[in-house]
């Protein structure tokens, strides 16, 4: 498992709205993410989630030229950590962190890692509550979820 695990705000919002913030603390015990990601999410953390701030601000700035603050500071967060995995659903911050060789997940990510890991029996009923949240997934990648979790 990674050293450290960064959350992007919209990770944080996605678990909270489907009731199961619990499920980040379970899969990866430690969480760290930014006060930009905090300010946005807009409510306190748990006391599990490590707030830490960027140390190259003016690094912080320039990522902010490509994606939204919340997403460059856990971009710049996961490059001045050794060892990271950045938890991120936005798309374009993805292909950024790709091509600066960040590995991440997303949301779907950590709730396959839950169900492979025996933290949940089954992924069918979060990813019903991800489609009333109007979280976005293709029919495609929701099928295969189903199919390789054996639901």
């Amino acid at each position: 498992m990674p050293e450290c695990v960064i959350a992007d705000t919209s990770v944080l919002i996605i678990f909270d709205k489907i009731e199961r913030f619990e499920i980040l603390k379970e899969v990866y015990q430690k969480i760290y993410t930014t006060p930009e990601i905090v300010e946005e999410f807009n409510k306190p953390v748990p006391d599990w989630i490590i707030v830490e701030s960027v140390k190259d601000k003016r690094y912080q700035t320039f990522i902010q030229t490509q994606v939204d603050i919340g997403e460059a500071s856990a971009i710049a967060l996961a490059v001045e950590k050794d060892d990271s995995l950045l938890i991120i659903d936005d798309l374009k911050a993805r292909k950024l962190a790709k091509r600066l060789g960040i590995k991440f997940t997303g949301t779907l990510g950590v709730i396959n890692k839950a169900k492979a890991s025996g933290l949940i029996n089954e992924i069918r009923p979060l990813l019903e509550k991800l489609k009333e949240i109007n979280f976005r997934i293709s029919d495609n990648i929701l099928e295969s979820l189903l199919k390789r979790n054996n639901e």
